[in-house]
């Protein structure tokens, strides 16, 4: 086919209004459990964008990024920090450790990256030390009934998000305000930390003064981001939203309570980030050419053994190991079922593969087209009692025994390769224009 990448030339500029343009918003989020290779995908489409906005999450998961610069694993920095000309927003839906994002910032320009533009908005919330303990504490307490939290104090820190006894970064810098809102958060924490945890307290003091100066060290890149992003719609420049994770580890729409804390959902970028509901309007739904997932709950074409190892080893850039964790990453067939149920919760205009170069080794390629569950078929994706319950139905399909890492051109692409890449976008009833066949930027094949 050999056609121009669609996200270059797409008509779809936006709204109209007047004499400007508003309304140039595109997502990238996660069809899965996360680790989709969504990392490489901002980075690509970055390059025609004049803000990347990091909308949800923080640093318990890392977009893993191969350029000419070498290779970075970023978990709160937005992908865009690699574009001189990018403005690089930390948006209010983003649980804001400012420590890792600082030595984060500080490793990428010490690798040779100039000085990224970065932006942290003012209503932001803080990551606090005691999150990432009571995290810790509560995987420690639960044992072999835990979530697999990465222990990066997510769950807490959204609790109290919700619980209104979080922190704004504006707070910081008001005296009066940080310590009223501190001294009634820790007063809580200290019950359950001696009730619950048998753990020494927290020091009031010690913690104001940390705060202080982690504000202080921010001061400078802290804005009303909303303001900012709107002036920029309004000015007809293009904004793209990062999603962290993916679909299957939504609080509300995913394998609950297997999930993150905040929705990874593109609908939820326009909270996260501040833009206006109507404003998205590409949201690009990316996922493996394989299945693989950190953490525990059901994963129905998970491999195991031998048969598991080989597909982990190859898979990735350097093999499927958590870019936060470091732990090894489940790992299984094709998911059609889960695959279509995620791209259609994210709304997504088109679908983008990655990791194709990975199954060349294959005779054969298993992918799941339904589920069996209580002796009956489904295509559909259900609610997690149901799922636990679940067996993989599998369609075989002719492997092509050949290495297509770094192949840019479609028909270049061996025929069973594109019947399976076809196969997978029937399936998913989302087109697959953008497909990935290695770790860097430049591996891309358009349709």
């Amino acid at each position: 086919m050999g056609l121009q990448p669609c996200f270059h030339a797409a008509g779809r500029r936006g709204k109209t209004i007047g004499k400007g343009i508003i309304f140039m918003v595109r997502s990238i989020v996660g069809a899965n459990w996360g680790d989709e290779g969504k990392g490489k995908i901002t980075d690509v489409l970055a390059e025609r964008s004049d803000v990347v906005v990091r909308f949800q999450g923080g640093a318990n998961a890392g977009h893993t990024i191969i350029n000419n610069y070498g290779k970075f694993a970023l978990h709160l920095l937005p992908s865009g920090v690699f574009h001189q000309n990018i403005a690089n927003i930390i948006g209010p839906g983003v649980a804001l450790d400012i420590e890792k994002l600082l030595a984060e910032y500080d490793s990428v320009v010490q690798r040779g990256v100039p000085r990224p533009k970065l932006y942290i908005s003012d209503r932001a919330q803080v990551m606090l030390p005691y999150h990432v303990d009571f995290d810790r504490f509560e995987e420690e307490r639960l044992g072999k009934a835990g979530f697999g939290s990465t222990k990066s104090g997510i769950a807490p820190f959204y609790g109290d998000k919700y619980l209104k006894i979080g922190i704004q970064v504006c707070q910081i810098y008001d005296e009066v305000i940080l310590r009223q809102r501190l001294s009634s958060a820790v007063e809580q924490k200290n019950v359950t930390l001696s009730n619950l945890y048998h753990k020494p307290p927290i020091d009031l003091e010690a913690l104001i003064a940390h705060v202080r100066e982690l504000g202080e060290r921010i001061r400078p890149m802290v804005i009303d981001t909303t303001l900012y992003l709107h002036k920029a719609l309004k000015e007809g420049k293009t904004v793209l939203l990062e999603g962290q994770l993916g679909s299957l580890r939504d609080p509300d729409h995913g394998i609950y309570p297997y999930t993150t804390s905040s929705s990874p959902l593109a609908g939820y970028g326009t909270v996260g980030a501040g833009v206006p509901a109507s404003a998205i309007k590409d949201v690009y739904c990316v996922t493996k050419a394989y299945s693989s997932c950190v953490g525990a709950g059901p994963f129905t074409t998970e491999l195991f053994g031998e048969e598991a190892k080989e597909l982990r080893d190859r898979g990735g850039d350097a093999g499927e190991y958590g870019a936060t964790t470091g732990r090894p990453r489940r790992v299984g067939w094709f998911d059609a079922v889960a695959t279509r149920y995620g791209c259609m919760v994210q709304g997504a205009t088109e679908a983008v593969m990655t990791n194709l170069d990975v199954l060349g080794y294959l005779d054969q390629i298993p992918v799941c087209t339904a589920y069996e569950v209580d002796g009956k078929t489904s295509t559909d994706f259900p609610s997690t009692p149901t799922l636990m319950r679940c067996k993989p139905v599998y369609t075989m399909l002719p492997g092509w025994k050949s290495d297509v890492r770094g192949v840019t051109e479609w028909d270049q692409l061996p025929e069973n390769c594109k019947n399976y890449i076809a196969f997978i976008e029937k399936e998913l009833q989302v087109p697959i224009h953008m497909i990935s066949t290695g770790p860097k930027r430049e591996e891309m094949l358009y349709r």
